[in-house]
């Protein structure tokens, strides 16, 4: 009970700070910034997440990764989603741009959320990606609250569910490790 009334009571700053900072976006924009935002939103969407997963997955068994990448980030990908749409549904939060449907709540991200959890998976597999990935994330994310449709509080608690469904699908389906090794330590073995 105790956390249900501190949650509400949360909730009066928590919207003025959203509305304060959707005010300052939209009176941001420019329109040398429609196409760029318009594409980095496009980059998460389930087409383009997909064909990003085939190229990592070719990538990857190339290099003798196999499965591992793919499997975690598909993992991420699926427990984001199922968390993000259980949140949009129990929430039914309004659209800052007015529009107003259950299935499609503001609150939390989808965006966001698969950017981020997406730039975890791929910086765990490879670290010297992470210094342009998690910004990718983040202008994703930004571009969601450039475009009206999703309030700052949206896309920080989308990201947060992204990187821990993201560090929770590391943790229980580890990447594989190379083929090479694998044969390698069996026959040390």
């Amino acid at each position: 009970m105790r956390a249900l009334l501190l949650a509400l009571a949360l909730l009066g700053p928590v919207e003025r700070l959203d509305w304060t900072v959707a005010h300052a976006v939209q009176a941001a924009r420019r329109p040398a910034l429609e196409a760029p935002m318009h594409a980095l939103s496009s980059w998460a969407r389930p087409v383009v997440v997909a064909a990003g997963l085939a190229v990592v997955l070719g990538v990857d068994v190339v290099a003798g990764g196999g499965w591992g990448t793919v499997r975690s980030a598909v993992a991420a990908v699926a427990a984001t989603n199922l968390l993000v749409e259980a949140g949009k549904r129990a929430t039914d939060r309004v659209r800052p741009d007015g529009e107003h449907k259950r299935s499609n709540a503001s609150f939390p991200s989808s965006h966001a959320a698969n950017a981020f959890a997406l730039a975890w998976v791929l910086t765990a597999r490879w670290r010297r990606l992470g210094w342009a990935l998690f910004p990718l994330a983040a202008a994703v994310a930004y571009s969601r609250m450039y475009l009206n449709r999703h309030f700052l509080s949206d896309v920080v608690v989308g990201a947060a569910v992204g990187m821990a469904c993201a560090w929770a699908a590391a943790r229980w389906l580890p990447p594989g490790r190379p083929a090479e090794r694998v044969r390698e330590e069996a026959g040390a073995a």
